[in-house]
C-alpha cells in the first residue's frame, strides 16, 4: 500500500537526532545536543506582542499570503538586494521547507546539489521524481561548487532544465559562497534555475551578505523565513521571492499551494509583519556576537592535526573531519561519539559526503540564548568565563568531544 519511492526514505536525520537526544536524556544520560540546528534565542519581544494581539484572527487568509506581510517582506528583501521587489513577488508558506518541496513537485528537470548540502534537498528531489546530481566541492572553495564543475554536468545535455540549490551561509559547514559571480555566468549561459536558500543570510558574521540574485536576478528564487534569524522555527513561516520573469512558475506554485496547505496561520502572519517592518538591528547584532563567539570557541578547541575544521562564517554550524578516526562509515563514528562522549552530531554522509570520510556536522546552539542575550551587551567581547556561565554545555561538550578525539 506504500509507494516504493517512500519506503526507501528515512526520517529527516536532523529531527531523528533531536528525538534520540531527548530519549537518552529521559534515561538519565547527560547529552550534549550538537546535532539539531535550532536557534537558541527567543523571538523578539515586539513580534511576540503582535502574536498575542492578533491571536483572535481565525479566518483563512489569501493563499499567497497576507498582503501587508508580503509588502513588508518585499521591502525587507529589496533593502538587502540590488533588485526591487513588490508584494506580487512574494509567496508565504508554512516554512520554506514546504515551499521547496512544492518546487520539486512542479519542476521538470534535473536537480544540482553541492556536496555537502542540507539533508532535505535530496529526499525532496526523490519525492519530486527528479534526477539529482551531487556536485564535487572542496574545503578551499568553502564547500561550494566551481562554475566549471556545474558546467561539466549541464553541458552534457543542454536541452534539459536544471535547478541549482545554493545555501549561503551553508548548512552543514557554516561557510559563505565566495564565487557567486563566477557561478552566475554559467547560470545565465545555460538558463539554470537557482534556488538561493538564504535562511542564514541575516546571521552572516564578517561582512554584508551577498546573494546570487544580485548577479542573475531573473533566474533566482530567494528562499527565507523566520526560523533562524528570528528564533521562530516552531512558528513555521517561510517565503519565496520569485522574479517577474518566472511568473509562470509562480502561478504554478500558487496552484500547488492552494491544493496543499491552503494558507499559513493567520495570527502568525499578522505577527510576522512586525518581524520584517520593525528594526531588529540590536537583536541581530547581539545574536551574531554570541553565535560567533560560541562557534569560535568550539573551533579553537577542536582544531588540531587530528581534526580538520574551518571557522564558521555564519549561522550555527561547523563540519569537522576527524582524520585519525577509523570506522566503517561516518554514521558509526557518530554513534561512537554519542555513546562515549555524550555528544550528538550528524554524520557527513547525511549531507552528501562519502560515508568513508569521517565528517560530522556540529551545531553550537545547546545553550539558553535568552539568558545569554539578556546579560551580554552587544559589543562586549565574550571570553571563556562568560561561556562557562551562559553556555556551559557548549564548553563541557566541546571538552568531552576533544577527549574523544584524543582517545584511541
Amino acid at each position: 500500500m506504500i509507494k516504493e519511492i517512500v519506503k526507501n526514505l528515512k526520517p529527516s536525520s536532523t529531527l531523528r537526532i533531536n528525538e534520540l537526544s531527548k530519549d537518552l536524556e529521559l534515561q538519565g544520560k547527560e547529552i550534549f545536543k550538537f546535532g539539531f540546528g535550532q536557534s537558541p534565542f527567543k523571538v523578539p519581544e515586539d513580534v511576540i506582542l503582535e502574536l498575542k494581539k492578533n491571536a483572535h484572527h481565525n479566518k483563512y487568509l489569501p493563499m499567497q499570503g497576507l498582503p501587508e506581510l508580503r509588502n513588508a517582506i518585499a521591502q525587507f528583501e529589496s533593502k538587502k538586494k540590488q533588485n526591487k521587489y513588490d508584494e506580487s513577488n512574494i509567496i508565504i508558506g508554512p516554512g520554506s521547507k514546504e515551499l521547496m518541496f512544492l518546487l520539486h513537485i512542479l519542476f521538470d528537470g534535473e536537480v544540482l546539489l553541492p556536496a555537502p548540502s542540507w539533508v532535505s534537498y535530496k529526499p525532496q528531489a526523490i519525492l519530486g521524481r527528479n534526477k539529482y546530481h551531487f556536485i564535487e566541492t572542496s574545503r578551499e572553495r568553502n564547500w561550494f561548487p566551481s562554475a566549471e564543475s556545474i558546467e561539466n554536468i549541464v553541458s552534457k545535455n543542454k536541452n534539459k532544465n536544471y535547478l541549482l540549490f545554493l545555501n549561503s551561509p551553508n548548512n552543514p559547514c557554516g561557510l559563505v559562497c565566495k564565487n557567486l559571480e563566477e557561478i552566475s555566468e554559467v547560470v545565465k549561459k545555460y538558463n539554470i534555475l537557482v534556488l538561493s536558500d538564504e535562511i542564514y543570510s541575516d546571521l552572516t558574521f564578517e561582512s554584508d551578505f551577498r546573494s546570487i540574485s544580485d548577479f542573475c536576478p531573473d533566474q533566482t528564487i530567494i528562499s527565507n523565513g523566520l526560523s533562524k534569524w528570528c528564533g521562530a522555527g516552531g512558528w513555521r513561516l517561510g517565503y519565496f521571492v520569485i522574479p517577474n520573469k518566472l511568473i509562470k512558475l509562480r502561478e504554478s506554485l500558487k496552484v500547488l499551494a492552494s491544493e496543499t496547505f491552503t494558507s499559513v496561520s493567520a495570527p502568525i502572519q499578522y505577527a510576522a509583519i512586525a518581524a520584517f517592518k520593525n528594526d531588529h538591528t540590536e537583536y541581530l547584532n547581539i545574536s551574531k556576537n554570541i553565535l560567533k563567539s560560541v562557534g569560535n570557541y568550539v573551533y579553537e578547541n577542536l582544531r588540531s592535526n587530528k581534526v580538520l575544521i574551518s571557522k564558521s562564517q555564519g549561522g550555527f554550524y561547523l563540519m569537522p573531519e576527524f582524520v585519525d578516526k577509523r570506522f566503517k562509515n561516518s554514521e558509526d563514528m557518530c554513534k561512537d561519539m554519542l555513546n562515549k562522549a555524550g555528544v550528538a552530531a550528524l554524520p557527513g554522509s547525511d549531507f552528501g559526503f562519502s560515508e568513508k570520510k569521517m565528517y560530522a556536522r556540529i551545531s553550537f546552539t545547546d545553550f539558553n540564548g535568552d539568558e545569554f542575550m539578556k546579560n551580554i551587551p552587544k559589543n562586549l567581547k565574550i571570553d571563556e568565563s562568560l561561556l562557562n556561565k551562559f553556555a556551559p554545555k557548549i564548553v563541557k561538550g566541546t571538552k568531552r568531544l576533544k577527549a574523544w578525539v584524543e582517545s584511541t
